[in-house]
C-alpha cells in the first residue's frame, strides 16, 4: 500500500509540475492587452534590447559584434553580411565556409559573432536578424584600420641634381584612415623651403606627399626620411638621398706662410664638390707629393666638404716654393695657392721660443695667439712653438713717432 500510495503521489506530481511549466511557457510568450474595452491577449514579439555598436580594431586582431535580443522564444538569430546578403550563421551554427567566424551565445539575450585575423575584405556591415513575420535587423559596421605602408613603385628614389636647378622628392603611401606624409632630413638638421630667389625659410620638416626644391643649393644636400603615419602603429619611413653636383671650390685660409728651418709645417685648404673629388698636393708646379716620411698628407670629408692638409717634416731652404691643393671631378677643376718662406731665427730666441722678424710679410703656418709691432719700416712678429709646429703671427703697422 505504502509503495503504490507513493507512486500515485509522484504521478500527480509530474502532472502539476507538467501544467506549472506548461502555463509558464504560455504567459511568457503571451502578454494581455487593454483593447476596445476589454483584454486582449496578444503574443510577446521578439525585440533587440540594444542598438548594434559599431566596432573598429587593427588588422589581424579579432573582431566581435554583440546583438542582444530579448523574447526570443522559439525564434531564431542569424548573421548576415550586409553587402552580398550571406548567410553566416543560424543560431549558434556557422554556415559558412569561413573558417575564421564563430558565434557565441550566453543563454541570456547577447548573440556574438566573432571575426578572428580581421583582414581588410572583413570591412563592411554585419546584419542581426530574427526570424519574425516581418524579419527584424539590426546593423552594425565593422572598420579595420591598416597600418601605413610606402609603396616602393611610386617614389621619387634617390636624386642627383645639378646646383641650381629645382627638384622635386615624393612618395605615397597605402593605409586606412589614410596616412599622413612627411619629410624630415635623416640628420634631423632643419632645412631650406625656397620660394623665390629672397623668399625661403628653414624647417624642421614638412608635410606633404611631394617636397619641392627651388634653385638647389649644396646646403639643401642629403637624405632624407619620407615618414608616413596614420596612428595605427607602426609608421614607416624610406629614406630618399639627394645630391647635387657641382665643380670644385676651394678655399685656402693662409696663402702666405713663413716658418723656421727644421720646423714642421702644416698647410690647409678646404675643398667643397661634389660628386666625390681626388686631391693631392704639388710644389712649384711640378710633380704630385706623395704621403711619405718627408710629407704627411691627410683628407677628412663630411658629406660634401673636405678639409686637406699637409705637414711638411723638418722643414728645410729646399722647401721654400709655392704649393698648390688641387681638387678635380667630373665637373671641373679647382686649386688653392699657398707661398712658403724661411723665417730667420736668431739662437737665443729659438731657445726662448720666441723669434723677431725683419722685413717681408709672413702669415701664420698655424695659429692661435700672437702679438705684433712695428717701428719705423719694421715688420716684427711673435713666435711660439706648439706640439713641434711653429706658429706665427706678423702684421704691419705705421711708424712710431
Amino acid at each position: 500500500m505504502v509503495d503504490l500510495f507513493s507512486c500515485r503521489l509522484l504521478i500527480n506530481f509530474f502532472h502539476w509540475f507538467s501544467y506549472f511549466c506548461f502555463v509558464l511557457m504560455f504567459f511568457c510568450e503571451f502578454k494581455f492587452v487593454y483593447q476596445d474595452d476589454r483584454f486582449i491577449m496578444k503574443s510577446l514579439e521578439p525585440e533587440f534590447s540594444t542598438p548594434m555598436e559599431n566596432v573598429t580594431v587593427a588588422i589581424g586582431k579579432e573582431a566581435v559584434l554583440t546583438c542582444n535580443v530579448e523574447n526570443l522564444g522559439r525564434h531564431k538569430v542569424a548573421w548576415v553580411r550586409s553587402e552580398d546578403q550571406t548567410v553566416l550563421s543560424l543560431q549558434t551554427k556557422v554556415v559558412t565556409h569561413n573558417g575564421r567566424i564563430s558565434v557565441s551565445h550566453d543563454n541570456t539575450k547577447r548573440w556574438q559573432l566573432h571575426i578572428r585575423h580581421v583582414k581588410e575584405s572583413d570591412r563592411g556591415c554585419y546584419m542581426c536578424q530574427i526570424n519574425t513575420n516581418a524579419i527584424k535587423i539590426e546593423e552594425g559596421c565593422l572598420d579595420v584600420h591598416v597600418p601605413p605602408d610606402i609603396m616602393d613603385n611610386d617614389n621619387s628614389g634617390d636624386l642627383s641634381i645639378s646646383e641650381g636647378d629645382n627638384a622635386t622628392l615624393w612618395c605615397r603611401a597605402t593605409g586606412h584612415p589614410t596616412p599622413r606624409i612627411s619629410w624630415k632630413r635623416e640628420d634631423n638638421q632643419p632645412f631650406i623651403i625656397r620660394k623665390s630667389p629672397r623668399e625661403f625659410t628653414k624647417v624642421d620638416n614638412y608635410s606633404g606627399s611631394n617636397l619641392y626644391f627651388w634653385k638647389l643649393d649644396r646646403r639643401q644636400m642629403g637624405a632624407y626620411l619620407c615618414i608616413a603615419s596614420n596612428d595605427v602603429p607602426p609608421a614607416v619611413s624610406k629614406r630618399v638621398a639627394l645630391n647635387i653636383n657641382f665643380a670644385p671650390m676651394i678655399k685656402v685660409p693662409n696663402q702666405l706662410l713663413g716658418a723656421p728651418l727644421t720646423t714642421n709645417v702644416q698647410l690647409e685648404c678646404y675643398v667643397e664638390a661634389y660628386p666625390n673629388t681626388i686631391n693631392y698636393w704639388v710644389k712649384n708646379r711640378g710633380e704630385m707629393l706623395l704621403n711619405g716620411s718627408k710629407y704627411y698628407i691627410r683628407e677628412d670629408k663630411n658629406s660634401y666638404k673636405v678639409f686637406m692638409w699637409m705637414t711638411i717634416v723638418r722643414f728645410s731652404e729646399d722647401d721654400i716654393g709655392t704649393y698648390n691643393c688641387i681638387s678635380t671631378n667630373s665637373l671641373g677643376k679647382a686649386e688653392g695657392t699657398l707661398r712658403l718662406y724661411e723665417i730667420k731665427v736668431s739662437p737665443e730666441e729659438a731657445r726662448e721660443n720666441r723669434m723677431s722678424i725683419l722685413g717681408g710679410l709672413a702669415e701664420p703656418a698655424r695659429g692661435q695667439r700672437a702679438t705684433a709691432y712695428a717701428c719705423g719700416r719694421r715688420l716684427k712678429a711673435s713666435v711660439f712653438l706648439i706640439s713641434g709646429v711653429f706658429v706665427v703671427a706678423a702684421s704691419f703697422c705705421a711708424d712710431l713717432r
